[in-house]
């Protein structure tokens, strides 16, 4: 009963402020909306496929063929419930979240017990408990659907609903071992933003586990399966729209960043001030490092450990992006509880949670001094962005070593001394 009256009190909120005369305020907000999400876009889009006028032939519409079409049916049918719908979309997020969140802590459960000989005597602390099982994943669910990030996405009305959505409904794919879950949902998000496809590698090892006997064959199974969906998923975006024009629109206007307006991410400032004769080269090196750098030395790291691979390249994804919106943060901060065996380890709580929230009220000042009381300028909102994303970072790199510092921990024991003093893990 007390997640019902969460999920029924969570809608109440959106409700409200959906309602609200501050809606349109939170809509237009660069920190909500993107050139990628943004609500005006959507419909605009809308309109003009509804006219038979192709969106995609000027820089007004970059989202994917399905959103169109879905967008321009609602439009149609029920663009009086357009508000009930994005808050529906959120319960689901929210259910789903808590289902993948009970399966993948009771993995880590199992995977803990078959290990427990091995763990020093004095390491209890450190250990998942049976309670664990039953509340953490309640703990997911709050932490999505009372998250203030979250909350805004919703009201705002941003098409990250619909990512977010299909994120939980990849993660629940992917806890129930169902390939063709994990990978049309990956598929479909894919279209969306493209850099959550690295995510199909956690997820290809985490079902790869049930079959260790033909481990390879199913990794190999689980990535066909989602190259698979999403070559479907691009042509049948074809046959929507009768030409390829939206390759470019979508993907092309991702990776080619050509829209420079100011957002919570780092590109759009990196962008502005460099010279043209560098921007290949730094694109490249941007982009490379919000999808491949981190994947392969991580996955190296973490094959064993496929849910925190997952949580991470989740964030890292997150953070590097061109176009990131808080609703993409509140993704994966609501992942954030499966890891309370490790929080002993994390020394940057405070300092994290604090700077997030202290940028994300500043942020909103420091662009009304920017933008209408022309008292500021760029440098201001981009310093607030940068330490904004520092903040993550340090959050990523907090949780990858405590996850180590807890390993080595339940191996050794809690107190390991050299030379008679106490030994400290250092990352280097």
């Amino acid at each position: 009963m007390k997640w019902y009256a969460a999920v029924f009190v969570g809608a109440l909120v959106r409700y409200l402020l959906m309602s609200s005369e501050y809606s349109g305020l939170i809509r237009g907000r660069v920190e909500v909306a993107t050139p990628l999400n943004s609500w005006k876009r959507a419909v605009e889009g809308a309109y003009l496929y509804a006219n038979g006028t192709n969106p995609y032939d000027g820089d007004l519409y970059h989202q994917n063929p399905f959103i169109l079409v879905s967008l321009w049916y609602l439009m149609q049918k029920a663009a009086a419930y357009v508000g009930m719908v994005f808050i529906q979309l959120e319960i689901g997020t929210a259910f789903m979240l808590k289902a993948a969140a009970t399966v993948f802590i009771r993995e880590l459960y199992e995977k803990q017990r078959r290990r427990r000989d091995s763990f020093a005597k004095d390491t209890e602390e450190l250990q998942i408990d049976a309670g664990d099982l039953g509340n953490l994943p309640y703990y997911v669910g709050l932490a999505y659907l009372f998250n203030p990030y979250s909350i805004l996405n919703c009201v705002g009305q941003t098409t990250t609903v619909a990512s977010n959505y299909l994120l939980a409904l990849f993660l629940v794919g992917t806890a129930y071992r169902s390939r063709i879950v994990a990978g049309v949902a990956l598929a479909l998000e894919t279209q969306m933003n493209i850099y959550p496809c690295v995510l199909i590698v956690p997820a290809a090892l985490f079902i790869a586990e049930s079959t260790p006997r033909n481990k390879w064959l199913s990794i190999g199974t689980t990535c066909g399966t989602f190259l698979g969906a999403f070559l479907w998923f691009n042509y049948a975006g074809f046959i929507i729209m009768g030409d390829w024009s939206f390759l470019d629109a979508t993907y092309g206007f991702i990776l080619n960043c050509r829209d420079l307006q100011p957002n919570i991410g780092l590109f759009w400032y990196f962008f502005t001030e460099m010279f043209d004769h560098f921007r290949t080269l730094f694109l490249y090196t941007f982009q490379i490092n919000a999808t491949l750098l981190y994947l392969f030395p991580l996955t190296f790291k973490l094959h064993k450990e496929p849910i925190m691979l997952m949580t991470i390249l989740l964030a890292l994804g997150v953070v590097f992006r061109p176009y990131p919106c808080v609703g993409d943060v509140a993704m994966y901060l609501s992942l954030l509880p499966l890891w309370k065996s490790i929080s002993k380890f994390m020394g940057h709580n405070f300092i994290v949670g604090a700077t997030m929230l202290v940028t994300s009220i500043l942020g909103p000042a420091v662009w009304y001094l920017w933008i209408y009381a022309n008292s500021a300028n760029a440098n201001f909102y981009f310093g607030m962005t940068l330490v904004y994303c520092t903040a993550q970072i340090f959050l990523v790199t907090d949780l990858y070593f405590a996850y180590i510092k807890r390993e080595f921990c339940l191996r050794n024991g809690m107190q390991v001394t050299i030379d008679g003093k106490e030994a400290r893990i250092a990352l280097e």
